[in-house]
């Protein structure tokens, strides 16, 4: 008989600890009934069936922002690690548990996936995603290389319009958002040349930033060490490394893939911006010397086809600037803090008055919009387009700080140069 395309992670041939034998027998059971449920539609009700890829700190974050929005249900969880499955049970009692997400995906009656797993995985699991027919909302930074991006938006063409991604820069669904669109269509900023932003952070002394302790059961029984690899170069177990993969470049892009591709999500959708002629990318591990291989502190500096220089720096080890953008154009600057403003440049606008944005942003808002975008088919506030130019920003940083090098862009042949 043919075996099935899961075969290879089945749960029987799955071998915990004897302390987990009876939990994954019961995720084993819901197997048969996911796989033979009705193909999946919105009920009259618009009500709209949920599961997640990667219910960690951050997954579970998003999973209650989900749950809190009207006409939701939460159905499934899929993780790697049996502690991430089992607190996702005590949180959702009625929802199903995998240890390997393609059987979340078989279920038919599920609308819509939220992904939220380690970065190099985001390609994987977002075409998995959208060739299985649901709708995706991916958490940031969308894609982990350049070769990952065209995958990703292949699989985008591929659905034809009929799903709707939603990237996670959440920010891109705030007041602040629609204050800044505002300010920038008012055309009084002139021609800018020029957007200084910054990240800044620090922690007490002995509590590194992203540190997460190793747990006794982060174990090779309790962790499918392969399916957390994915497509990263091939290593023997290591809980340190699983845990905290933030650290490590086979997994993560460090805090420019973190927070400054917030920060360029969020003006790159007002002010239109392409992806960069070309990055460079300096700085180091100056404070934390606990085994991480990204930066925390660092510089980089974008040229945009636009003549416009993006800059952004980021640190761990001060708080005194927290996070801001600048943008300088000749007639204005908008400033993004806490609050955004227009600040006239009274040398050319001599008249013109400081401007205060006003708008408020609505609890879940990010993720009420991408089911907004389902039931009404309209273009999410943080589309694919979106997470695909800043995705290439970052890989550039990282190329450039790795390669100790200025890289640039070839727009023919997409690839970094």
């Amino acid at each position: 008989m043919k075996k099935p395309r899961h075969q290879q992670l089945t749960f029987d041939d799955w071998h915990p600890m004897d302390s987990r034998r009876n939990f994954i027998g019961k995720m084993a059971s819901g197997i048969a009934g996911a796989m033979a449920s009705p193909a999946g539609v919105l009920g009259a009700n618009d009500r709209i069936r949920l599961g997640i890829i990667g219910p960690g700190a951050r997954g579970m974050g998003i999973v209650r922002e989900a749950i809190a929005c009207p006409k939701t249900e939460f159905a499934a969880f899929a993780d790697v690690y049996t502690r991430r499955l089992e607190e996702a049970k005590q949180a959702v009692p009625g929802a199903k548990t995998y240890l390997d997400y393609r059987y979340l995906l078989d279920d038919k009656s599920i609308d819509a996936v939220l992904i939220a797993t380690p970065q190099h995985l985001h390609c994987e699991h977002f075409v998995a995603s959208l060739d299985a027919g649901k709708h995706v909302y991916q958490e940031k930074t969308m894609a982990f290389t350049v070769d990952h991006a065209k995958r990703m938006r292949t699989a985008f063409q591929r659905a034809g319009g009929k799903r709707v991604v939603q990237i996670g820069h959440q920010g891109c669904s705030s007041g602040l958002a629609s204050d800044a669109k505002s300010f920038v269509t008012m055309d009084k900023l002139g021609k800018i040349t020029a957007i200084h932003a910054h990240h800044y952070r620090n922690t007490p002394h002995g509590k590194p930033q992203w540190s997460r302790p190793v747990f006794p059961d982060m174990t090779p029984e309790n962790i499918i060490w392969k399916s957390f690899l994915g497509e990263a170069p091939p290593r023997d177990f290591d809980a340190d490394r699983f845990i905290n993969w933030r650290f490590f470049w086979d997994y993560s892009g460090g805090n420019v893939y973190e927070n400054m591709c917030h920060q360029l999500a969020f003006w790159y959708v007002p002010l239109k911006l392409q992806i960069p002629k070309a990055v460079t990318m300096t700085g180091g591990v100056f404070l934390w010397k606990d085994g991480r291989e990204v930066p925390d502190t660092m510089n980089v500096s974008m040229e945009h086809p636009e003549e416009i220089l993006f800059s952004w720096d980021s640190g761990f080890g001060n708080m005194q600037l927290g996070s801001g953008t600048y943008v300088l154009g000749t007639d204005g600057t908008i400033t993004h803090g806490q609050q955004i403003r227009f600040l006239p440049e009274k040398v050319n606008q001599p008249d013109s008055n400081e401007m205060v944005g006003q708008s408020k942003t609505a609890p879940r808002a990010h993720m009420q919009d991408f089911f907004d975008a389902i039931r009404t088919g309209k273009e999410p506030n943080c589309p694919f387009e979106i997470g695909f130019r800043v995705s290439i920003a970052c890989r550039m940083a990282v190329e450039s700080y790795r390669q100790g090098r200025t890289v640039r862009w070839d727009p023919v042949r997409e690839e970094i140069v």
